[in-house]
């Protein structure tokens, strides 16, 4: 009985507000769901609102209380937008899950566009930069928060799967999540970065060589990330999880098989 009582405290966010960040798919969808099971009031955004919408009723239906705030989180005054409204409606903010991210076909130096690298730059690195600059205010008023950021194995090691684009924005979104920890530890505030290897998620439809079935199995899924994320949201204040590099046990990377043509990464 003690036992379950301090689990169900480890995992209790009841009274806690998140916010995900590419809530409409994959790693944040999951990562809602979860969140929102603990009992925390999410707030979900993405660019496309109908699945923020159905993901919305399926949190509602199971006894939890979600909003919807779609947008572009590559723009920065609507990302100021949504955490103003945050804070007006709740007068709090405890978890950011920074979850947006994406990537291109063309993505080897002899076929990147200028276009392309900026996108992927926007949709990777200035999208958890705008959310961090976006909460950390409420968060030090507060004296408390968690941010979430998720790179990739690509954050870590570079190979010429992910592209140059996607992992020099990776590598910087680990740099950027450190950097708050040297800032922000003396207000309370904690920052994670996730490196997880591949996840089965809907960004590996843009890979140049298409990816089996039979892999993706293999891979992480999102609920073991969201999984993570849960754990990393309720630790205790005084326990900060810098970085988690993850991956599945049956490492793409490192199997050798010329076949599979993959060093990890989107």
């Amino acid at each position: 009985m003690a036992q379950n009582m301090a689990q169900d405290t480890a995992t209790n966010l009841a009274g806690k507000v998140a916010w995900v960040t590419g809530a409409g798919s994959g790693i944040g969808e999951a990562a809602a769901l979860a969140l929102a099971g603990a009992g925390a009031r999410v707030v979900l955004t993405g660019r496309r609102e109908e699945p923020l919408r159905a993901l919305a009723a399926r949190i509602a239906e199971a006894g939890g209380e979600a909003v919807v705030e779609p947008g572009d989180v590559t723009d920065a005054a609507r990302i100021t937008a949504i955490v103003e409204g945050i804070a007006s409606r709740f007068g709090r903010l405890d978890v950011l899950v920074s979850n947006a991210g994406s990537n291109v076909r063309e993505r080897r130096w002899d076929a990147l566009s200028p276009q392309g690298a900026q996108e992927v730059i926007q949709a990777n690195l200035s999208s958890a930069f705008y959310a961090s600059l976006a909460v950390l205010p409420l968060m030090r008023a507060q004296g408390d928060g968690v941010l979430i950021h998720t790179a990739s194995w690509a954050g870590r090691f570079v190979s010429p799967v992910s592209g140059p684009a996607y992992t020099a924005a990776k590598h910087a979104v680990v740099a950027m999540s450190h950097s708050i920890n040297m800032e922000e530890c003396v207000n309370g505030i904690r920052s994670t970065v996730l490196c997880p290897a591949e996840v089965a998620t809907p960004i590996l439809d843009k890979r140049p060589v298409p990816v089996t079935p039979e892999d993706r199995a293999r891979m992480l899924q999102p609920d073991d990330m969201a999984a993570l994320i849960l754990f990393v949201a309720t630790r205790p204040k005084h326990v900060c999880l810098n970085e988690v590099v993850i991956s599945p046990t049956w490492n793409r990377g490192y199997v050798p098989d010329a076949r599979l043509g993959s060093r990890l990464g989107a």
